[in-house]
């Protein structure tokens, strides 16, 4: 792929007759391009400092394990590892790496057997406050009750260990409802005291408006103060504070509130009470409350919520459900149970953000298949979840399962289901993750998905601009991931570049809220971290390497030599590493850049370096192939251009002999003849001053756009083995084409203006012409991005599907990364200008990721 940095806009691979202008002043200022080169290949010192860090990093870590490893020899702990010394200080980066990274890996694979979740004080409280059904002097899970009275922190509250300062409000909830549980069972005297002591001196935090609020908190924490009231336990609190949170119970009870927040839907303030209805006690409509429960016997899967039911109800569904819990975790119980689906997808969803789930094929592939049988079964566990569902719908359409989007229409704007089975939608996070889901568009009866994009867009923009998660600071990267979500679609995000943002925006904090504050280690985990950090260093050094073989290359094929043609081979081979970047993908990343880098220098020269006479001697030679080049090139420019091309080609065939256990040389030659003749036809359009057809113009420029001789030779370097009927397929055919027409179109709504002043074709001007000036040039815009939009989605459906499909997924997926790169330089109006590229190819390839924590 040729890619092309000017002062103002960095474009990819136009067609040729285009290139000169898109670069202007280039040519004239070749101290730009050197300027790039230095800012570019200089990252020497900043290099070495940071690989430095790296090193002394692992060094360190090295050392203390030694030492840890020497010490539990001494004591007789366990066998010493100091055999291993002498070699790991001779180590590499590289190597550290692959001996640190391990143990990692196996740490993370074993989180695919069980889901950990943090026990609740708050929750096993209501659980021990359940009375016994033969006395309501005793209670009846006094397991619960012993948790309790065990498990009180040394400030003399209950909850999370290390609790982050603004969930005081938390702190304050759990140690309420543990001191009333000991209370109503007459034990715990000193804890109880201690208890009330904690409440006391964070009481004014109960109406600090910057503090957390967990979920129904309004009506459930004063709630609790009446019933301490009732128990006759003596709170030292203020009158006035007590006041006025029982005047914002009774406001949110009247409607007043839920009518600001949750409009004309009652159907979401009934959930909100019931989920709340251990604060509501003897004002609870519990007939109502129990039209919420779900098939498991619980209440929206909260302990607390069913703990309350079951006081006042004596239900046996929530007292098996309650019963369940305990056999599974012992004697606490957890805030949201089952958590199990969520967790895993989660799990995924990290590794795959981070570029890291290549390392868990297997395991990755167990959850989909998992949760591709719930999804199918209509399980609870999902579909009674706005996150939940919005994320198993989004990984399992991504991984090739073929489902409905119509599941989600319950989330939808209409349905205004804001508030769903203990989950409150105003969280930015789950509307996030419906965003996400809405950008997998593959169907033309997607439709759902469609109003769901336009309005989850348009609610996290607002949600942006009026601060409302800004002033969040218990999770300061949901507004990043709300930013670069918004700005970065799937469709226009390389996924190295995403990967490099996601890891140094990473959130290692597990810590997460509902009624109160769990922890998971599936949903944010420092391991997830530590390798991801390590693989993209480690990816990154090849790529390095790669790159300097690359210059060789250029030098020994004289390109360097020809004046008419830029040097971009950091951009050809940064679209190449942002793609695929994996160590065994070596091969297909050398394919990918080398050809590039000769799209670029064949454009350079259809479009300004040679002769009419010149173009013809290229293309007859590629025809024949083997030929005398000293007697049969009729310039020395078309010896380099041609030798450069059949040593490529030909060094691709063999490699590719090794890969495909057959010869793909010819196809590979014929690929390139394809390319040269759309170009020469380009080029006779414009010198006759010829204006096509719109079909007769498309027909030829998807050719032309020439990422044909960059994709397709790629595609043997991935591992599966292609046959001349894959390769010869209408699907093959048609992935092709639906890529390069989408590029084409983008490219010539962003070139329209420069050439329609150099009398050039263009697939706008041509759609305004041939409509005999009817159409304007807005009109003319708006449609071809519609049509490119629908090339898109085709591209992203023929790509995920699996039924019917003969073109291996890795290979179906390489078109959609193209699409990709294409669309990541087009997607903003102003295009990418040189400053931001340099940027984006120096954190891709020169810079490593250092963070503090390592």
């Amino acid at each position: 792929m040729s890619i092309c940095s000017s002062n103002s806009v960095l474009v990819l691979h136009h067609k040729p007759h285009t290139h000169s202008s898109c670069v202007s002043g280039m040519r004239e200022a070749s101290e730009e391009t050197e300027r790039e080169r230095e800012i570019l290949y200089n990252e020497s010192a900043n290099k070495k400092y940071a690989m430095g860090r790296m090193r002394d990093a692992y060094e360190e870590r090295d050392r203390k394990e030694r030492e840890k490893s020497s010490s539990e020899e001494r004591e007789g702990s366990g066998p010493s590892n100091s055999s291993l010394s002498p070699g790991v200080k001779n180590l590499t980066p590289a190597n550290y790496v692959e001996l640190g990274s391990e143990g990692t890996k196996e740490r993370i694979k074993k989180m695919f057997d069980k889901v950990e979740l943090s026990v609740s004080p708050y929750d096993t409280a209501w659980v021990a406050m359940v009375p016994s059904p033969y006395s309501s002097q005793t209670p009846h899970f006094p397991q619960c009750l012993n948790w309790l009275l065990e498990n009180q922190s040394h400030d003399g509250s209950w909850g999370l260990p290390h609790l982050h300062p603004l969930l005081i409000k938390d702190a304050l909830s759990s140690t309420l409802a543990c001191v009333l549980t000991l209370k109503r069972w007459g034990v715990g005297e000193e804890q109880r005291d201690k208890g009330v002591r904690f409440i006391a001196s964070k009481f004014s935090s109960a109406n600090d408006e910057n503090q957390h609020s967990p979920i129904g908190f309004d009506i459930i924490f004063p709630g609790m103060i009446e019933y301490a009231k009732e128990l006759d336990l003596n709170l030292p609190l203020g009158q006035s504070d007590i006041d006025s949170l029982l005047q914002k119970r009774d406001l949110k009870l009247k409607g007043f509130c839920f009518q600001v927040f949750w409009g004309n839907n009652s159907k979401s303030r009934k959930a909100y009470l019931a989920y709340s209805s251990e604060g509501m006690r003897k004002l609870q409509d519990w007939e109502m409350v129990m039209k919420y429960q779900m098939k498991n016997g619980s209440l929206f899967n909260s302990p607390s919520t069913t703990a309350a039911a079951l006081s006042h109800l004596k239900n046996d569904g929530c007292l098996n459900y309650l019963r369940s819990l305990l056999d599974k975790f012992g004697n606490a119980v957890p805030t949201l149970y089952p958590l199990d689906v969520y967790a895993r997808l989660c799990l995924v969803d990290n590794l795959q953000r981070l570029g890291i789930d290549r390392h868990f094929i297997t395991e990755i592939r167990n959850v989909l298949d998992e949760t591709y049988r719930f999804w199918l079964q209509r399980e609870e566990e999902i579909f009674s979840d706005t996150a939940t569902c919005a994320m198993a719908f989004r990984i399992l359409r991504l991984n090739g399962f073929d489902i409905s989007s119509a599941p989600l229409a319950q989330f939808s704007e209409d349905n205004q289901n804001y508030f769903k089975f203990g989950q409150d939608f105003k969280d930015m996070g789950a509307a996030l993750e419906l965003f996400r889901a809405s950008e997998m568009i593959i169907h033309p009866d997607d439709m759902v998905l469609e109003k769901q994009n336009s309005w989850a867009s348009d609610f996290l923009k607002q949600g942006l601009s009026n601060s409302s998660i800004h002033g969040d600071r218990l999770d300061i990267y949901i507004t990043q991931e709300v930013e670069h979500a918004l700005r970065f679609p799937y469709h226009a995000n390389l996924d190295r570049i995403a990967n490099r943002r996601n890891i140094e925006h990473y959130n290692v904090d597990s810590t997460r809220i509902l009624k109160t504050a769990y922890r998971s280690p599936h949903i944010c985990n420092k391991d997830f971290l530590k390798l991801a950090v390590e693989d993209f260093n480690s990816c990154q050094s090849i790529h390095q390497d790669e790159l300097k073989q690359l210059e060789r290359w250029i030098v020994e094929n004289r390109l360097d030599k020809l004046k008419f043609a830029r040097q971009k081979l950091a951009y050809c081979y940064f679209s190449a590493a942002a793609t695929i970047f994996s160590p065994e993908q070596s091969e297909a990343r050398l394919c990918w850049a080398k050809n590039g880098v000769l799209t670029t220098v064949v454009d350079d020269f259809f479009d300004i370096g040679g002769s009419e006479a010149e173009l013809l001697n290229l293309i007859q030679l590629v025809e024949k192939w083997d030929i005398d080049v000293a007697m049969d090139c009729c310039s020395e420019q078309v010896e380099i251009v041609f030798s450069a091309l059949h040593s490529t080609i030909s060094e691709i065939g063999v490699k590719a002999l090794a890969w495909q256990a057959r010869n793909v040389t010819s196809h590979i030659i014929d690929i390139w003849l394809n390319l040269l003749r759309s170009m020469l036809q380009e080029a006779e359009w414009g010198s006759k001053k010829s204006t096509p057809t719109v079909d007769e113009y498309m027909t030829n420029a998807y050719v032309s756009f020439a990422l044909g001789p960059i994709v397709l030779p790629t595609l043997y370097f991935l591992g599966p083995k292609l046959s001349d009927e894959v390769v010869e397929s209408p699907e093959y055919h048609k992935l092709y084409k639906l890529m390069s027409s989408c590029g084409r179109l983008l490219n010539d709504i962003h070139s329209f203006k420069r050439e329609s002043m150099e009398g050039k074709a263009n697939a706008l001007s041509l759609h305004m012409f041939h409509g005999n000036g009817v159409t304007t040039e807005e009109q003319a815009i708006t449609e071809m991005k519609g049509l490119a939009k629908r090339h898109r989605r085709e591209l992203q459906r023929l790509v995920l599907q699996e039924k019917g499909s003969t073109v291996p997924r890795i290979c179906r997926d390489l078109f959609w990364k193209m699409s990709k790169v294409l669309h990541t330089f087009y997607e903003r109006d102003d295009g990418f200008t040189s400053n931001d590229m340099l940027c984006v190819v120096k954190s891709i390839i020169y810079e490593p990721i250092v963070l503090s924590e390592f």
